[in-house]
């Protein structure tokens, strides 16, 4: 009688224990969308924000109905193609890329079957990402920043506000050698249209941005031209505090730096650039192919004005640049 009672008990506890696991199993697993990033995440949160927020806006909130798993390279290029092929062989739903091409080109070289949303900086068919702007065709898609396109215009703007400003310092991204040579090669012509005098800085490194204006010291340029690269964007703080310690005007393509003392900044609404690469992100996730989904052209672009910096150098803005500014910091 005991033997039977006991037999029962195993049974009822067996059946018990295996009710939970059969209703968990018959849960979907959540989609993964794999995140690969050149740089670190600092100064990253408001655009991760802006992410985050395109993906709810078809439908995917983090941690309730899509996990992300964040590679973060910490600005060592060589990390980034390991990075991408170890979220390849985790066979991710997508996998979204920024701080630069080298992000994107690891993913295509990891991948020819997940679906890869890039964020870019210039026209990715100029990049050998994909060979039509309209019909991408493989497996990747996403937005282009027009940031590097914009360099010349940002230059003319720069010296309509400083025009006592002849020699120039242009500050670009060594390890990022295609980026470089666009700027230099945009900024170049149009200073020479300009009559200005350019001075080459060249940083991939905290450090070495330091060492970069160090050198100069007994040079120093009017003003200051910061390339419109990944990882100089999210340098802006210690940029901005250099440009404000050597009494520097300085320009940048994002209003980030504006709004922490930049002189200006002119270019793409990165955040909404984030936005509408969150929500390709999720139009993936419900099934849209990247060969159907045409790369995204950044169509927002601001003029940032900073006055409060202006009064700082001893500088008077002319009052047709403030009415042509998206935006005036007072």
């Amino acid at each position: 009688m005991f033997g039977m009672r006991r037999r029962a008990f195993i049974t009822l506890l067996g059946g018990a224990a295996a009710w939970p696991l059969a209703a968990r199993a018959q849960q979907p697993a959540m989609p993964v969308i794999g995140f690969l990033d050149s740089r670190s995440s600092d100064a990253m949160p408001n655009r991760l924000g802006a992410f985050r927020q395109g993906l709810k806006e078809v439908g995917f909130a983090e941690g309730e109905n899509v996990t992300i798993v964040y590679r973060w390279a910490e600005n060592r290029v060589d990390h980034v193609a390991e990075m991408a092929a170890e979220l390849a062989r985790r066979q991710v739903a997508v996998i979204v890329t920024t701080g630069g091409p080298s992000a994107a080109h690891a993913a295509k070289a990891a991948t020819t079957t997940i679906p890869v949303v890039f964020l870019v900086g210039e026209d990715p068919t100029k990049l050998g990402l994909v060979s039509s702007l309209a019909r991408p065709s493989g497996n990747l898609t996403g937005v282009n920043l027009f940031a590097n396109e914009l360099e010349a215009k940002r230059l003319a703007l720069l010296h309509q506000l400083v025009p006592r400003a002849a020699r120039i310092a242009v500050l670009v991204n060594s390890v990022d050698v295609r980026n470089a040579e666009t700027t230099l090669r945009e900024v170049g012509a149009a200073a020479r249209t300009l009559g200005l005098q350019l001075q080459v800085l060249k940083a991939s490194t905290a450090r070495e941005i330091d060492e970069a204006f160090a050198a100069s010291r007994h040079e120093l340029p009017d003003a200051l031209f910061v390339g419109a690269s990944a990882f100089l964007n999210i340098r802006r703080a210690q940029l901005v505090q250099l440009a404000t310690f050597h009494r520097l005007p300085a320009t940048f393509a994002l209003r980030e730096a504006a709004e922490v003392g930049a002189l200006m900044s002119y270019g793409p609404s990165i955040l909404d650039a984030y936005r509408q690469w969150g929500i390709y992100a999720g139009q993936i996730l419900k099934g849209a192919k990247p060969a159907d989904l045409p790369v995204m052209q950044a169509s927002k672009f601001e003029l940032v004005i900073n006055l409060v910096t202006a009064r700082l150098l001893g500088l008077t803005i002319p009052p047709t640049m403030l009415a042509l500014a998206d935006e005036v910091i007072e």
